[in-house]
């Protein structure tokens, strides 16, 4: 029986990373035909030569001749031209998109304060308050750079809103196909420090659901999935220390996660084939799923 992955169009955005790299690889093994987009064509480029080995069947790392090779499409996925431009040569080479994986995203150290709470400091004018910078050493939430707040705000969420429209439409002109956004622990409660990103987040969920009803008379299903804390290049510099033991931070997190441990980027791929999966997910639309370990789960007491 064929899968209903086999020979499908999956088009993942902030393929460059270390989770959607690794989802675009997965969909690969499943038979997707996969298009990598990202900011960074070298990373692009490197998450590429590790999918042929990925192919169903190959007999050894590297058999290209097995499979498609993957789309390359380097853009901000904030661009609606741009993503415009890769659907439509996604259109022409391969046919209409059946899977997208909303995974382009992240945060900007200029947009968080080092403080965690209001204090006397923020009532003081700050020396760099014209031109604020990640590298100022003490800085408040009234001292971070708005522009880097706005930024934050934008790949977050118009980066899964635009290319939700344009690949959307092109789902919905073929008959069908599921949309995988991009959600956060931030989603459900904001953590200390990231709060343009856990706005951000808490609108993932709340686009998800109006998407998924909007789009259900288009056969088009519309989930979300929520990591909890996964280490990656990113969140390795918060949790962890250079020794590799835990930060402060990863403390905290650690006594707040039943499973005892971070994710990694393969504990959310049975999740992930789940609900794009249109036979065994066919009633699955509107929802955000934690994989979390546990994290939400946990008052800490």
């Amino acid at each position: 029986m064929k899968s209903v992955f086999q020979d499908q169009v999956a088009v993942v955005t902030g393929a460059g990373g270390t989770l959607c790299s690794a989802i675009a690889r997965h969909l690969a093994s499943l038979g997707c035909k996969v298009v990598l987009v990202g900011r960074t064509r070298e990373k692009l480029e490197k998450v590429a030569e590790t999918l042929a080995s990925f192919a169903p069947g190959a007999s050894a790392p590297g058999r290209a001749d097995l499979r498609e090779k993957p789309l390359i499409a380097p853009c901000d996925v904030t661009d609606e031209a741009a993503i415009q431009a890769v659907a439509d040569r996604v259109l022409a080479e391969w046919g209409p998109c059946r899977f997208l994986v909303n995974g382009a995203g992240g945060n900007n150290p200029a947009a968080m304060p080092t403080r965690l709470r209001f204090s006397e400091a923020d009532l003081a004018p700050h020396p760099d308050a014209q031109a604020p910078s990640c590298a100022t050493p003490d800085r408040g939430f009234f001292d971070i750079d708005m522009a880097a707040f706005r930024s934050v705000l934008e790949i977050n969420t118009l980066g899964t809103v635009i290319p939700s429209r344009i690949f959307g439409l092109q789902m919905a002109r073929a008959g069908g196909g599921a949309i995988l956004n991009f959600a956060s622990m931030n989603t459900y409660r904001p953590l200390t420090r990231v709060a343009p990103y856990a706005m951000a987040k808490a609108a993932i969920a709340n686009w998800t659901q109006f998407f998924a009803q909007y789009m259900a008379p288009a056969h088009v299903r519309v989930n979300a999935v929520a990591p909890g804390f996964m280490v990656n290049e990113r969140s390795r510099k918060y949790l962890c220390t250079p020794d590799g033991g835990l930060s402060p931070r990863g403390e905290q997190v650690m006594a707040h996660t039943p499973a005892g441990r971070f994710g990694e980027a393969e504990d959310l791929l049975g999740c992930v084939e789940w609900l794009l999966d249109d036979t065994r997910a066919a009633f699955v639309t509107g929802i955000t799923v934690p994989v979390d370990g546990g994290f939400l789960a946990s008052a800490g007491v």
